[in-house]
């Protein structure tokens, strides 16, 4: 089966941006929410559950992203991130593949955009919405109002939580969820990958050390 219908986990939110007049008041934020500097750098670490004793045990596997370069397209500006692995000589689950990524991304008030217009990351916009619609249900997200306090070996931080979970094809919800934490000035400080059958996570992704220009 395809690692999206196993995973809440997707590296891009396909939907489309939305509001709502009820919503509570948008989280206070600096003029540089996800920290996009070229040259600002973050380290994680990824953890995988030990299933008999139900802790998180470092896996070995490092992501170390780095804003690399700013490009122009369509007159936006993006920031290059390139994100390289190392450690996963046993393709563990849910981790990256060895090797170097790339990916675009900008702030679009309060969103995280892609260079193909797809949302990452919301901070602002408390509305449901829909992720990706599959044969056996819907996988969703949702920014939570209050902020949750983060300590990771890189600090204590004060995150929005955003919620990704889905609904099996009868609208019933299922048993995982997964949860991306982002700080104010700060970016990505934590994130989990789940099944959705499982309401355990089965991977954590800690902020090990951070730069931030």
């Amino acid at each position: 089966m395809k690692r999206i219908i196993l995973s809440l986990c997707i590296s891009a939110l396909l939907f489309s941006c939305s509001s709502d007049n009820d919503a509570p008041t948008p989280i206070t934020q600096v003029d540089n929410y996800y920290a996009l500097n070229e040259g600002n750098s973050w380290v994680y670490k990824n953890y995988k559950r030990n299933n008999q004793t139900q802790n998180y045990d470092d896996t070995g596997v490092v992501d170390s992203v780095l804003i690399i370069a700013i490009e122009e397209i369509n007159q936006k500006k993006y920031y290059k991130f390139r994100t390289r692995t190392t450690g996963n000589e046993n393709n563990i689950t849910y981790c990256n593949p060895n090797g170097e990524k790339f990916e675009l991304l900008r702030d679009s008030i309060g969103y995280l955009v892609t260079d193909s217009g797809s949302i990452k990351y919301v901070n602002n916009d408390y509305t449901e919405r829909t992720i990706s619609i599959n044969s056996w249900g819907v996988i969703y997200a949702k920014l939570v109002s209050n902020l949750v306090n983060i300590s990771t070996e890189s600090g204590a931080f004060n995150c929005s939580d955003m919620e990704v979970y889905a609904r099996d094809s009868n609208h019933l919800s299922t048993p995982g969820l997964d949860h991306y934490y982002y700080a104010d000035g700060v970016g990505l400080v934590f994130d989990t990958s789940s099944f959705v059958s499982d309401d355990k996570h089965m991977i954590e992704r800690r902020l090990d050390s951070h730069v931030i220009q």
